[in-house]
C-alpha cells in the first residue's frame, strides 16, 4: 500500500475544510513525510474533541478514532503531553460549532 506524505495529506485536508468554509490551522508542524497527525475539533463552546488515526492490523483499515473529549483546556493539555513524547507529531485545529470535521471520508 502506498502512503501519502504527511505534509501532502495535511494540506489536502485543510483545503477540503476550506472548501466547506470550516477554519482549520496547523498548530504544530511535524515530520513532513511520516509524522503522525492529531486533529483537534474545537466546537467553539469551550469543548473539544481530539482524534487520531489508527491502523487495524487484521483488516488493514485506517480509521479516525476519538482520543479525548471534554473541556478545550484539558484537550490542549493532552496535546502538549503527546507532543513531549513525539516531536514529529502534527496537530491540526478545526473550528466548527456543528462538529463537522470530514475525517474518514478519504
Amino acid at each position: 500500500m502506498t502512503r501519502l506524505a504527511t505534509e501532502f495529506w495535511v494540506h489536502a485536508y485543510i483545503k477540503r475544510l476550506e472548501l466547506q468554509n470550516i477554519p482549520a490551522y496547523v498548530m504544530a508542524h511535524g515530520d513532513n513525510t511520516a509524522g503522525a497527525v492529531l486533529v483537534k475539533l474545537a466546537t467553539l463552546d469551550g469543548q473539544a474533541c481530539l482524534m487520531h488515526r489508527t491502523y487495524d492490523l487484521q483488516s488493514g483499515e485506517l480509521s479516525w478514532v476519538e482520543m479525548s473529549t471534554g473541556p478545550e483546556t484539558e484537550v490542549d493539555n493532552l496535546i502538549v503531553k503527546q507532543r513531549s513524547f513525539d516531536p514529529d507529531l502534527w496537530v491540526i485545529e478545526v473550528e466548527n460549532s456543528n462538529g463537522e470535521h470530514f475525517l474518514g471520508q478519504d
